[in-house]
């Protein structure tokens, strides 16, 4: 009997602060289309999160983060491109989640959705560099992402996204990383399972 009768639990970061963010924006309509798909949504902001390294893990904006990555499912990146990259906001999220904390993964096993926007012509840089982060926290990275070029003209004033074949190609992601995410969530433990680290365990209980 699985323990999951729960909604899929989805986790949006986004790499921009700036009050008319279209990173924001665009996971904002991406979080609308997968609840309408059944999923649970939740948000982090990181408006008050310090640099990594400039306080004590201890700090309230980590924890909240830290607690929100483990209770997800699966996440959904989302990223201007500057200079050719991610941004350093949406790299300092990913920095304060750890690869472990204790015997809890916070990451691991989880699945995990890409998107970009930029001021300019489609590009494809700060979703392969998302794509390495997604790999190295050992996160399912589902095989769609979303880039929207000119982002400035793909959304309303109230927000919301033009009809469009970028806005079509965001709800083929969000389905996509719903259906991984349920067919993936109680297989997690044995799909993430390691020889090597079974081995490190049982030498410790032998030594």
């Amino acid at each position: 009997m699985s323990n999951f009768n729960h909604p899929p639990r989805i986790l949006f970061l986004y790499g921009s602060l700036r009050e008319r963010s279209y990173s924001r924006l665009l996971a904002e309509e991406a979080a609308r289309i997968i609840e309408d798909l059944g999923a649970e949504v939740k948000f982090f902001h990181s408006h008050d999160l310090p640099l990594r390294g400039r306080v004590e893990e201890s700090h309230p904006k980590v924890q909240e983060l830290r607690e929100l990555s483990q209770w997800s499912e699966g996440q959904v990146w989302s990223s201007p491109e500057m200079h050719g990259n991610i941004t350093g906001i949406l790299k300092n999220q990913i920095d304060w989640i750890p690869l472990s904390i204790g015997s809890i993964r916070p990451t691991q096993g989880k699945t995990l959705a890409l998107m970009q926007v930029s001021g300019g012509s489609q590009s494809f840089n700060a979703l392969n560099t998302m794509r390495i982060l997604g790999r190295w926290m050992r996160m399912f990275t589902i095989p769609n992402q979303s880039s929207v070029a000119k982002a400035y003209q793909e959304f309303h004033e109230d927000g919301r996204m033009k009809d469009s074949p970028y806005r079509d190609r965001v709800i083929d992601v969000m389905e996509e990383l719903y259906k991984f995410t349920m067919l993936l969530r109680d297989k997690v433990d044995y799909l993430t399972e390691r020889y090597s680290e079974k081995k490190q365990k049982q030498e410790k209980e032998n030594s």
